[in-house]
């Protein structure tokens, strides 16, 4: 299941909780967050030990335009048997072009 920027954001301003990740490198990381935790793309698998007792709460995972993240929610679902991965649509790119390019951490 997917998420897209303007219920990701409302979810944000809420405080809602959710496990928040963020699958890009280090250095696009640094340009540009959304104050999600970094785990890039080809660490997915070893965090995956870390995440082992999160299987069933809401996961969001987001990277530039939502292709790594899409990855990075098949691998987590299908897997590792994560039940509520959803994926950013559009990725940063889609909340940069709505919200500006200010980081939130």
């Amino acid at each position: 299941m997917d998420i897209d920027i303007k219920e990701l954001k409302e979810k944000l301003d809420s405080g809602q909780e959710f496990i928040f990740i963020d699958v890009r490198e280090p250095h696009e990381y640094e340009e540009f967050n959304l104050g999600a935790k970094l785990i890039p793309l080809g660490s997915i698998m070893t965090a995956v030990d870390d995440l082992e007792d999160k299987k069933d709460q809401e996961i969001i995972v987001h990277c530039r335009s939502g292709a790594r993240s899409g990855q990075a929610q098949q691998l987590l679902t299908h897997q590792f048997g994560f039940k509520n991965v959803r994926n950013l649509t559009g990725g940063v790119l889609a909340w940069i072009d709505a919200y500006g390019n200010k980081s939130l951490s």
